[in-house]
């Protein structure tokens, strides 16, 4: 554990080396100030119970050979000589400013120490979630389609929080203590090594009984983290399909499945919360059996002469003893804390550490242009663990300027295939080429900066109607996007909005209707002006005047553009150059409209059926 939560540590303390090392030196500062502070309390106790009444001679100091009952013989000389000269009220008065003063300069400096931190802390998971974020934009879109969505929203969220909480402030502590527990150890050896021996040998059983509560935690705290991705997938799952749900009278069965999946979190927190919250009230109890026993051997060493302190030192050393107990108490609840927080770490790397086999080549072919066309040779491609191919011996040449029809039955690879263009998947056996060159050998940015897509479903964001239709392009005017929305039939309601090209459309743009959502994306694609353009069924979901203002609109765009276009209905596909009938995963017929009706096979029959 302790080497998993110091590779954590490592991974993202570059930025923040400064802040640890201010901690370290101002934590030092805070401590030695706090054991001086302690010792003014000496000759406090003996000029009020007047239980000192030797006579102190000043001794010379060798500060090469420094003897500690030297240095306290000049303390008490020294004091000795201000109860004489000023008298013993003035010299308590004078003691407690030394005292007030230390503990002011002592206390600042703890806070300072703390205040440092903070950037530590923020910062750590400020980079974990931008890391998380970047790697989310980056990763392959197969990856989503084995994770659920509201378990990735868990991780970025509520573990990365965890962390923060759990783990970074852990580090304050874990750099706090032992610098405490060093100094209090080092004061407790000089005042008498006896003692503190014993003591020593007492704390690996109160170590061993209090980790013995804490070593089930870091599994306990993976259960729990997994059942709030459990609950936010739920969650999720329920907001997008609300109409689903209130149309079959679902909300009790919806109801009753969150509520079991609440109990079982809300059971598995309660199990974590209640070890965790015995940390407390167990280093407490053992840190008084730790006093009252060293009470005990200290009183029997005093009372039988076996030790050089007095009454005063000796309640000093109980001092210094109880200041070390709540560092040791920190320290063991920094390694409560770390379990969680290294749960939470893990369930992170699921993201940061997964593969993404979809990148740049080393030595990337230049792709600036697209002259000729894109051609499949052989294609076959299957989806990560599973044994069902996709796309079997798909050879197929879209010539530039041609427009490409694919259809048949769902399931038959039609996405698949288009997906492969643009290096969503990459094929398992065969090539892509675009101009002759292997897809797999171009830089992603540059092949996708020459496809456009126009999907089933538009894919909007939760702002302005301007900003949405210039998505993914830099320095767009205001002449240039009205132009995109008016080739895509979209300024005419564009502009019975509320605010023009400054409207918010709301989240995936609910305040739009299908047709208008549709539009929108199809401006989009104008205003990016690619020289090849994927269609995936995009006017299928429309209602008649919809699709036939979207139709339109694609007309508009296809128009000097190599297409490929995915079509449940065959009539928007009818003048495509060549359409292809993909069935389980083999094109099994290719031709024009008319050609494929004097066939006589499966795009016939599927003709016929829409004819009807």
């Amino acid at each position: 554990m302790v080497k998993q939560f110091f590779q954590v540590i490592r991974r993202y303390i570059r930025p923040y080396k400064a802040n640890l090392v201010w901690s370290i030196i101002l934590n030092f500062l805070s401590q030695w100030l706090n054991i001086f502070s302690f010792a003014a309390l000496v000759p406090i106790l003996q000029i009020l119970f007047q239980v000192d009444r030797q006579e102190y001679v000043y001794q010379a100091i060798d500060w090469s050979n420094l003897d500690k009952d030297v240095l306290i013989n000049d303390a008490y000389w020294y004091v000795s000589q201000l109860i004489a000269n000023h008298g013993a009220l003035w010299t308590l008065i004078a003691m407690g400013i030394v005292l007030i003063v230390m503990t002011a300069i002592k206390t600042a400096s703890y806070f300072a120490s703390s205040a440092v931190m903070i950037p530590f802390r923020t910062g750590i998971t400020k980079d974990i979630r931008l890391e998380l974020y970047n790697k989310v934009l980056r990763l392959p879109l197969s990856f989503f389609s084995e994770e659920r969505k509201g378990d990735i929203v868990a991780r970025m969220s509520a573990d990365v929080q965890v962390v923060e909480t759990a783990l970074t402030s852990s580090v304050d502590m874990l750099i706090k203590s032992p610098i405490a527990i060093l100094v209090c150890f080092f004061t407790m050896f000089i005042l008498s090594w006896k003692l503190t021996i014993f003591v020593l040998l007492f704390i690996p059983i109160a170590g061993w009984i209090m980790g013995s509560v804490s070593r089930k935690l870091k599994r306990k705290s993976q259960f729990v983290q997994d059942q709030w991705g459990e609950i936010m997938t739920e969650l999720d799952e329920t907001l997008g399909g609300l109409r689903v749900i209130k149309a079959f009278i679902a909300e009790s069965k919806m109801m009753q499945r969150f509520t079991r999946t609440n109990d079982i979190y809300r059971g598995a927190l309660n199990s974590m919360a209640i070890r965790q919250s015995s940390a407390h009230p167990t280093s407490e109890f053992m840190g008084t059996v730790l006093i009252v026993i060293v009470l005990w051997f200290g009183g029997w060493l005093i009372l039988g002469g076996n030790s050089s302190m007095d009454a005063a030192m000796f309640i000093y050393y109980l001092v210094i003893l109880y200041s070390v107990i709540n560092p040791l108490k920190d320290f063991s609840k920094a390694f409560y804390n770390v379990p969680q927080g290294l749960a939470s770490m893990d369930r992170i790397d699921m993201i940061l550490k997964a593969e993404n086999n979809i990148t740049d080549p080393a030595n990337p072919k230049e792709l600036k242009g697209f002259n000729e066309g894109i051609e499949f040779k052989d294609v076959s491609f299957k989806y990560k663990n599973s044994e069902i191919m996709v796309l079997r011996d798909i050879n197929l040449r879209v010539p530039k300027g041609k427009t490409i029809a694919l259809v048949g039955q769902s399931g038959s690879g039609k996405s698949t295939l288009v997906d492969l263009v643009p290096r969503y998947h990459d094929v398992l056996e065969g090539q892509i080429l675009i101009d002759g060159k292997d897809v797999r050998d171009v830089r992603i940015n540059d092949l996708r900066t020459l496809i456009g897509n126009v999907n089933q479903e538009a894919i909007l964001f939760n702002d302005t109607i301007f900003n949405n239709i210039t998505f993914g392009v830099e320095n767009a005017t205001q002449a240039e996007v009205e132009a995109a929305a008016k080739i895509a039939n979209a300024h005419d309601f564009i502009m019975e909005t509320e605010q023009g090209y400054q409207t918010m459309i709301g989240d995936r743009g609910g305040r739009l209707s299908g047709g208008q959502r549709q539009r929108l994306s199809i401006a989009r694609a104008i205003l990016k002006n690619p020289p090849i353009l994927i269609l995936d069924e995009a006017t299928s979901a429309l209602d008649t005047e919809s699709e036939r203002l979207v139709q339109e609109a694609l007309e508009r765009l296809m128009k000097s553009r190599t297409t490929i276009a995915i079509a449940h209905r065959l009539s928007t596909i009818k003048n495509a150059d060549e359409i292809c009938v993909l069935h389980e995963g083999q094109i099994v017929e290719r031709g024009t409209h008319e050609e494929l009706i004097a066939l006589g096979g499966i795009y016939k029959k599927l003709n016929d059926m829409q004819s009807l």
